[in-house]
C-alpha cells in the first residue's frame, strides 16, 4: 500500500467507509440494487436495517424498518408487528416482495409484509 493511498484511506469519512463496504456486500449478493427496483414488480433486495420505529395505527401498529443497500433506501412496514426477533439497525437482511411508491411524487419506496431472511454481519 503506498502512502497516496493510505492518506486516501485515513482522510475517508467513516460514514463513507461503511457505506462503500455495505455497497460491496450487497452487490456480492447478487439482488436488485435498491436504485434499480421497478414499482410494483416482485424483487428481492439484500440491505441494512439504518432504523425502525413503530407506527401507531388505528387497531394495531406497524413495525417500519429504513434499510440501505449503501446508496439508497428502502422502507419496509410489516403490519400488526410491534417487534420482530432479529430486526434491529445494523442488522443485515433479504426482504422479498413488491415495493410500492410512497410520499410526495412516489420518491421513496416502500415494502408491506415482505418475506425476509436475516443475514449474518460478516
Amino acid at each position: 500500500m503506498g502512502i497516496r493511498s493510505l492518506l486516501q484511506k485515513l482522510s475517508t469519512s467513516v460514514g463513507a467507509t461503511d457505506a462503500e463496504s455495505l455497497r460491496a456486500y450487497c452487490t456480492q449478493k447478487g439482488q436488485v440494487a435498491i436504485r434499480d427496483i421497478e414499482p410494483r414488480t416482485e424483487v428481492t433486495v439484500v440491505g441494512q436495517i439504518s432504523s425502525i420505529r413503530i407506527v401507531p395505527h388505528t387497531g394495531s401498529p406497524w413495525l417500519e424498518a429504513t434499510m440501505s443497500d449503501g446508496e439508497e433506501s428502502l422502507v419496509v412496514m410489516w403490519t400488526g408487528r410491534r417487534s420482530i426477533a432479529g430486526v434491529a439497525p445494523g442488522k443485515r437482511l433479504v426482504v422479498k416482495g413488491r415495493a410500492l411508491p410512497m410520499g410526495r411524487g412516489g420518491q421513496r419506496l416502500k415494502m408491506m409484509n415482505p418475506s425476509y431472511e436475516l443475514l449474518g454481519n460478516d
